[in-house]
């Protein structure tokens, strides 16, 4: 895949805030998006499974990390 579903984007600082800034903010998408339409033949999971991943399609399965647990921080000063 040429995609990825993490995001991010640095939101305006002001200096007069009181509180230490988050520079850099991240955000999830959901693979969906990166596809016009469903080719065929796609990879399934089990039936079983698909109901514990959500989905029956490998290609939609997109499990949640939080950025910090991917060792990735979202806290840190960019300069």
């Amino acid at each position: 895949m040429m995609f990825t579903t993490r995001k991010t984007y640095y939101p305006y600082t002001s200096p007069f805030d009181p509180c230490p800034p988050i520079t850099q903010k991240t955000y999830v998408t959901a693979p969906n998006l990166y596809v016009g339409f469903q080719p065929q033949n796609l990879p399934q999971f089990s039936p079983s499974e698909a109901l514990k991943k959500g989905t029956l399609w490998k290609l939609f399965y997109d499990p949640y990390y939080n950025a910090r647990e991917k060792g990735v921080r979202t806290d840190e000063r960019h300069a």
